[in-house]
């Protein structure tokens, strides 16, 4: 482990997001200012002035205004002495470039043409946020169309519709030969082909090198675009590792300038690549030592197999007949002239890819595939396919809550302000006031909070004194719970909300397409129903009302209560205060534990009846007594009783939440809580995300209850999410889109461009125009009244052939970058109840694995085969979740063209290397952790019911007030909470449907849905649980099936060598898949159980020779930092740069690391961390 201090070290400037108000860097690598504001628009004039000098000094022609023109002359001579350098300089390459070029001519010397293959030797260097966004239209027009690409300047960004809407993943992913194994999953290309290919890639036809910014002007400007990325590939854990990042080129032909901005607005833009600080041979504190090269080619669909010399069929081998490398005609196309990406890759540490298609996604995917690339090789890294949040347990406080901080942590204000006075202001009455936001405020342990005077109070010294409770203002007292004032969404009410200090990430890893990566850092606000709360007969009804509250519940139990159950105590009563809402939530749900006779009075109950008694329990307050009755009514209407409960003056609102549809248009809603409130949600991950496991010996002030000896921890390797608004199509559902669509800067993808005429006409239907959130609203009109020739609905996805896409897409800014107020407030408080000093880093591992399934019901007229066998969550052991892993299987998803197997931890495609260096990895990953395997489902569960992503949305509620122990696998197995399936058999067969692991039952249910639920029994019925009971035959169908896929993927691993790549236990499952056995064994064997514990692996030969692989690899770095360091520092002309960079303190800092990883006791200080697959040599160059 690399100590994470160093020397002043520049890091990439997209790396430190600061909330400093100058942070300059941070917005010229991302276009936003502290608030994850877009700056876009206000930075434009200055934008365009650079880029025309850019163009200029680069010898193109520009697109000047006049004030420009006038710069340009007074800068001539300057300007013309930029040009004349750059003609002298133009076989010179950046420190990057030269490492690629460098590759690629040794790689491929014994290759005709080979020896010579160079990157575009001029290009125009895109340094700053924005470049690529302007040259990617007309500098005075709003449009500009291609074969490729149609392009608009609209109100809120840009829009940018290439010639496909979506990505496909078949016959897609060809990998040269001549490196590392290629995947029996991927096409593998000659390796004279690629030369071939990349000759081609670099001579574009002149209409595609044209840069739309100058397309209007009598001389336009042609030629490449290249960009510089850093994108992470380990994040840091302080006192542990720095942060880890790899460099990637992005070369794309003048048309094409768009993909760059799309790039760059998600990973950042890293600078010049021609200035030393910006070159990350000099940055050996971050860099991984990888290099990749993007070259975006699309011209390449149009050559022939046999132009890029591909064999005649007859001459061909068996696998380039399977892979279509070869042809029967001269006129085939290569690859049918479809789209495909091209990678070379080597263990040189540099991996090159040739992109024949501009859909934006491929762009982004490949940054992820080389991500990937260079976490395998480096080690003790993994990029994952993963969704994740951190979720705060809230709770709905009513009209007052009295503070007590001492009973949860020991801790009181005088402490907090001992501890934190450098980050608190503190005042004589008390309290304090945070000095970075001011809207943050720290009260006493004993505050109390009350929402009728609208104030905090508490007493000190025999004073009694108060601040106002104001809305936006958050009051935390020393425990780290903290409130807030929040007005109902749907009555003319306020509440106190109350927020717990301590929250769990939930970690989506695993996740197939269309999985719920995105969702489960979604709120269920958004998908909160409201509505009166229903009485059907007054007077009846509260009769009924009171004798619930008042009856005797000591004669409930089925069995005699043992000695020392808590239940032994008198029964008390409903109203009682020492019986908290949830435990009569609990005590009126039918249980297994109560007699019959209980039973049946239950379930007779009226659902409206059960709603009443929690809504008065939840409302009760002490000094009512027996007249509870008396503080609620309802309205008379036309002389009789009316339906709708009040509470004094004010009538009560019901919340209610989705879980599934039970047919085309019928949503399944439940009443939640009345103290429920959606959790405090800080999104962790949406797609591409970069994770380390650490021992949690080197970790301090962790979680209260964390028991792993090792620890994940993840960052969003993302700083702007590509997502995909399914939801957004229905007016006023997905607010958070409507909400990201309304603001200035965005870059959005396949929607419909609307002008000003079609707006207004859109806004004279006010009833469907109504129903748009408020800032879509207010954004179409104030369209209408604007300059801009265009504006994107977020309703009006583009239409494909008459019909819309089922792939709109847009880049979301990260919610953490543009609310980064939340992110401060859940730290603070995490600090604050766990007592960790200023000095100390707060942790934030992964808690809990929710993984996600896409599950599609059968459908026998297109032949499609069911995977809706799963119920809403299921937890799998080891072996049976790495069967799962190894195929991961999907339904279709509106992201791709197809269905099937997406192949090991679902971003087979995607991997550089053979699956067995990923499942390694995250095999390791998961023992050393000890993690466990749950996973919800998406789509449809059985034929009949379909859930969409709402399972998704709704677990992290669900899971974030469980305890540890009740998220423990074991603790629920022993409680019967969770059911083993078991192997059976139909018609002669067996089914082996104890792949599917372990599912949820219905005391579950009562146990955990009852803490958001009026009704947790009725969410899930037994249909549902079982889906078995829906179609038995289509059950048994969809275990074969996956079976089948098993066994299928699994032959492929022994077909192309990923096999002997697989680490034992792999080894095992992989054996049982494609054969029933491995030695004998079946998958219920010990022998083959044994193989996944922590003991078994530590103790592994395999295992230390993972750790071996990353201490050599780590230490062959190092002595190649310092040759680097070593030639800069005798490089003629860099005099005053060696000092100003700091190089020699750099020396001194590798030496140092050098020498401790070289030391003999470093491999024990590896162990357990997931070390590195062996095999690749890592043969760097950073000459």
């Amino acid at each position: 482990m690399l100590n994470s201090d160093g020397p002043r070290i520049s890091p990439p400037r997209s790396l430190k997001i600061s909330t400093d108000k100058t942070n300059e860097p941070f917005r010229q690598a991302l276009g936003l200012d502290e608030n994850g504001n877009s700056t876009c628009n206000e930075d434009r004039d200055e934008i365009l002035r650079y880029l025309n000098l850019q163009l200029i000094a680069n010898g193109y022609p520009a697109a000047l205004t006049d004030a420009d023109r006038t710069f340009a002359e007074v800068a001539k001579g300057l300007l013309e002495n930029h040009r004349q350098k750059n003609r002298l300089l133009v076989n010179h390459r950046c420190p990057a470039d030269q490492r690629i070029e460098r590759f690629l001519q040794s790689h491929f010397s014994d290759v005709p043409g080979g020896g010579d293959l160079k990157l575009p030797g001029r290009t125009l260097v895109l340094d700053r946020f924005g470049l690529a966004r302007e040259l990617s239209l007309p500098i005075e027009h709003d449009e500009f169309f291609s074969d490729l690409v149609q392009s608009y300047r609209v109100k809120n960004g840009v829009l940018h519709n290439p010639k496909h809407d979506r990505r496909t993943t078949v016959g897609t992913f060809h990998v040269t030969e001549g490196g590392l194994p290629i995947a029996g999953d991927k096409r593998a290309v000659p390796r004279a082909t690629f030369v071939k290919m990349f000759e081609s890639a670099m001579a574009p036809p002149d209409d595609l090198k044209l840069f739309p910014f100058t397309s209007r002007q009598e001389e336009p400007a042609s030629g490449w675009a290249s960009l510089l990325l850093r994108p992470i590939v380990c994040p840091e854990v302080k006192g542990v590792t720095p942060e880890k990042r790899m460099e990637v080129r992005f070369f794309a032909p003048g048309t094409l300038v768009s993909n760059l901005d799309f790039v760059e607005s998600i990973f950042g833009n890293a600078g010049d690549p021609y200035v030393p600080v910006n070159d990350a041979g000099l940055d050996v504190m971050h860099w991984t030592g990888h290099t990749g090269a993007v070259i975006l080619a699309p011209h390449l669909t149009k050559l022939t197999k046999k132009e890029v010399g591909l064999p005649h069929w007859d001459d061909a081998t068996e696998r380039q007949q399977r892979d279509s490398m070869c042809w029967k005609t001269e006129d085939e196309l290569y690859n049918d002239g479809m789209a495909f990406k091209m990678t070379c890759r080597t263990d040189a540490g540099v991996i090159v890819t040739l992109i024949a298609d501009n859909y934006f996604g491929y762009c982004k995917k490949e940054v992820k595939t080389q991500i990937s690339y260079s976490a395998n090789l480096f080690g003790n890294a993994e990029e994952e396919h993963a969704g994740g949040t951190m979720a705060y347990p809230s709770y709905n406080l009513g009209e007052g809550f009295q503070m007590n901080s001492v009973r949860y942590n020991g801790r009181t204000f005088k402490d907090v302000l001992n501890d934190y006075g450098d980050h608190i202001e503190g005042k004589a009455e008390g309290y304090g006031i945070d000095r970075i936001y001011p809207e943050l405020i720290y009260i006493p342990e004993d505050a109390y909070a009350s929402l009728p005077e609208q104030c905090i109070r508490w007493t000190r010294d025999g004073n009694q004194h108060s601040i106002p409770l104001l809305p936006g203002n958050v009051y935390m007292a020393p425990s780290g719970y903290h409130l807030r004032m929040e007005k109902h969404p749907a009555a003319p009410s306020w509440r106190i909300v109350g927020t717990t200090g301590e929250g769990i990430f939930c970690h989506k890893p695993c996740t197939v397409s269309g999985g719920g990566k995105s969702e489960i850092s979604k709120s269920v606000m958004d998908y909160m129903l409201y509505g009166p709360v229903f009485v059907s007969d007054y007077e009846k009804d509260m009769e009924y009302v009171r004798e619930i509250i008042e009856r005797d519940y000591s004669d409930r139990w089925l069995e005699p209560l043992a000695k020392g159950d808590p239940n032994l105590r008198p029964s008390r009563k409903v109203l009682d205060q020492n019986r908290s809402l949830g435990s009569v939530i609990k005590l009126l749900t039918p249980s297994p534990a109560y007699t019959a006779e209980f039973n049946n009075w239950l379930n007779e109950i009226p659902d409206h009846i059960r709603a009443l008694v929690f809504i008065i329990k939840r409302i009760y307050w002490s000094d009512w007594g027996q007249d509870w009755d008396n503080h609620f009514g309802v309205d008379i209407v036309n002389g009789t009783y009316g339906h709708e409960l009040k509470y004094r003056e004010r009538k009560l609102v019901g919340t209610y939440l989705r879980v599934g549809l039970f047919s085309l248009s019928g949503w399944r809603t439940f009443k939640v809580r009345q103290d429920f409130i959606a959790s405090m949600k800080i999104q962790t991950e949406d797609d591409i995300s970069a994770s380390v496991v650490v021992p949690a010996r080197a970790l301090s002030h962790l979680a209260e209850g964390e028991k792993s000896e090792s620890c994940k921890f993840v960052i969003n390797s993302e700083y702007r999410l590509f997502q995909r608004p399914d939801d957004a199509i229905v007016r006023g559902l997905d607010k958070q889109t409507e909400a990201d669509l309304s603001r200035p800067g965005n870059f959005i993808s396949n929607f419909e461009p609307l002008t000003n005429q079609q707006v207004r006409e859109m806004s004279k239907y006010v009833v469907d125009f109504d129903a748009f959130s408020s800032p879509m609203q207010e954004m179409l009109k104030s369209a209408e009244e604007s300059n801009s020739s265009y504006v994107v609905c977020s309703a009006n996805p583009r239409q494909i052939d008459g019909k819309p896409t089922k792939n709109p897409r847009y880049l979301q800014i990260r919610p953490d970058l543009v609310k980064p107020f939340n992110t401060y407030v859940a730290k603070m408080a995490t600090r604050l109840f766990r007592a960790i000093p200023a000095d100390q880093p707060v942790h934030n591992p992964v808690n809990a694995v929710m993984l996600g399934r896409r599950n599609n019901p059968p459908d026998k007229e297109k032949g499609i085969r069911s995977l809706a066998v799963y119920s809403p969550i299921h937890y799998q052991e080891l072996p049976e979740l790495f069967m799962d892993f190894i195929c991961s299987l999907t339904g279709k998803s509106p992201s791709t063209t197809g269905a099937g197997s997406e192949g090991a931890l679902t971003k087979g495609p995607f991997n550089a290397l053979r699956p067995a260096a990923d499942l390694n990895s995250a095999l390791v990953g998961f023992i050393l952790t000890g993690y466990a395997g749950f996973s919800t489902a998406a789509g449809h569960i059985g034929p009949n019911v379909r859930v969409d992503h709402d399972i998704s949305l709704l677990i992290p509620e669900i899971w974030c007030r469980m305890s540890s122990e009740e998220r423990d696998p074991e603790f629920l197995i022993k409680e019967g909470l969770l059911e083993p399936l078991q192997d059976f058999d139909y018609e002669g067969q067996q089914i082996p449907a104890s792949r599917l692991g372990y599912r949820i039952t219905y005391k579950f249910l009562l146990r955990f849905f009852g803490r958001v639920f009026d009704n947790p029994a009725s969410v899930f019925d037994e249909t549902i649980l079982k889906p078995e009971k829906q179609d038995l035959e289509s059950f048994v169908d969809g275990i074969q099936y996956i079976a089948e896929a098993q066994q299928r993927v699994a032959l492929q691993y022994f077909q192309d060598g990923s096999y002997e790549e697989s680490c034992p236990p792999l080894q095992a499952v992989l054996s049982i898949m494609a054969h029933g056995e491995w030695k004998g064994h079946t998958i219920h064997d010990p022998e083959v159980r044994s193989l996944f514990t922590r003991e078994s692996l530590l103790k592994s030969e395999w295992y230390q020779k993972r750790l071996l692989a990353r201490q050599e690899r780590e230490a062959k770095l190092l002595s190649r930092h310092l040759e680097y360091l070593d030639a800069f520092a005798v490089h003629p002309g860099y005099d005053r740069e060696v000092p100003r960079l700091g190089i020699p303190e750099r020396r001194e800092w590798v030496e140092k690391q050098l020498a401790h990883v070289s030391s003999p006791g470093y491999l024990e200080e590896l162990s357990g961390m997931i070390g590195a697959q062996p095999g690749a040599d890592l043969n760097l160059s950073t000459e």
